[in-house]
């Protein structure tokens, strides 16, 4: 009975898709997951070594730190030693006590065990005794450690790169809608410029590209865009108001009149970003040096960059007019000069 028990279980454990056309094993699938379940926990406790090593220099080399070994390494060591003499059944038992003093380190003392005497209501005397020949106690807890292989990276880097596309083809349609093209061809070409120049310097000083620098990027884009706009919008109001003077004349006293404006605005923006670089921390510093280095090269290019292409753009469109007009003519001379020598040799 007890043989057809075990048969019926497992052909309870295989569930048949007949509208699919597949056969699916639940054991094989449990099996598949605890192992790469064991295999991610191995990854990352690789990555928590690697980062205890660089915090404790002075650790020994034949013990491993207590306070920032998994449950699953503590089980593995015990299950090796076992202490208790349990045999066949060690590691359940062993996975349960692991987990104890795992629990018991996060969740009661904080994630730092001072002791090993703190074990001594949760373990067995023998179980705490293995412990201690094999462990030592550390004054510090690595909480949290995030492994990015990379697949991970490249799509992280890929969606990097859309959004920033796709915020500069918005603006771009903005632009265009809101003034004229040539404004947005200006501003994106303005906006490109600010956001290579940064990328440039992360680059020059080897500092690294996380998604909190993508954040400060695409805040760049939005607070550069902000400050040629402003300067658009009052060339815009000049042009209505200066209709006989030069465009290069009245883009140079637009840029005059919102000179100060922009100064005060981004002097005050660059100020609280660069105390957020100085004081924010070690996780803001990415993203405030971004800003900081960003809002400097933005205002000037919206100054000396976006405004001059305007003026670029007139005079090249005026030099192909005046081409164009000069071809014409020439064109309508000699037709003009064809004609009476025609006219001349028919009255000969």
């Amino acid at each position: 009975m007890a043989a057809i028990g075990n048969a019926l279980s497992k052909v309870t454990k295989t569930v048949v898709g007949s509208t699919f056309g597949f056969v699916y094993d639940h054991t094989v699938g449990d099996a598949v997951a605890q192992r790469v379940d064991k295999l991610t926990t191995a990854a990352l406790d690789k990555g928590k070594e690697q980062i205890i090593a660089a915090l404790h220099t002075s650790a020994p080399g034949d013990k491993s730190d207590l306070n920032n070994s998994s449950s699953l390494a503590i089980a593995e060591f015990l299950l090796r030693n076992d202490p208790l003499h349990l045999g066949t059944d060690a590691r359940q038992r062993y996975t349960t006590i692991a987990q104890q003093v795992a629990n018991y380190r996060d969740k009661t003392k904080g994630g730092v065990l001072a002791s090993f005497d703190d074990l001594k209501a949760v373990v067995d005397p023998a179980v705490l005794g293995s412990l201690q020949q094999g462990f030592y106690l550390s004054d510090f807890g690595v909480y949290d450690v995030q492994i990015v292989g990379p697949q991970v990276g490249a799509q992280l880097r890929r969606q990097a790169v859309l959004a920033t596309l796709y915020s500069l083809v918005g603006m771009l349609v903005y632009l265009a809608v809101r003034f004229e093209w040539i404004y947005g061809v200006a501003a994106v070409i303005t906006v490109f410029h600010d956001t290579l120049i940064t990328i440039g310097v992360f680059s020059l000083t080897n500092k690294p590209i996380s998604l909190t620098v993508i954040a400060a990027i695409l805040t760049l884009i939005g607070y550069s865009n902000n400050d040629t706009i402003v300067v658009f919008d009052r060339i815009r109001e000049n042009l209505k108001l200066m209709r006989r003077e030069k465009l290069a004349d009245i883009v140079n006293r637009s840029i005059n009149q919102t000179l100060s404006r922009t100064i005060l605005t981004a002097g005050l923006t660059f100020l609280t970003v660069l105390a957020l670089y100085l004081f924010g921390g070690e996780v803001l510093h990415g993203f405030s040096f971004a800003l900081v280095i960003g809002i400097l090269i933005g205002t000037y290019s919206s100054i000396a960059i976006a405004a001059p292409i305007l003026v670029a753009y007139q005079d090249w469109r005026s030099t192909r007019s005046n081409s164009g007009l000069a071809a014409q003519g020439a064109t309508g001379r000699n037709q003009t000069g064809s004609g009476r020598r025609e006219k001349a040799k028919a009255r000969a």
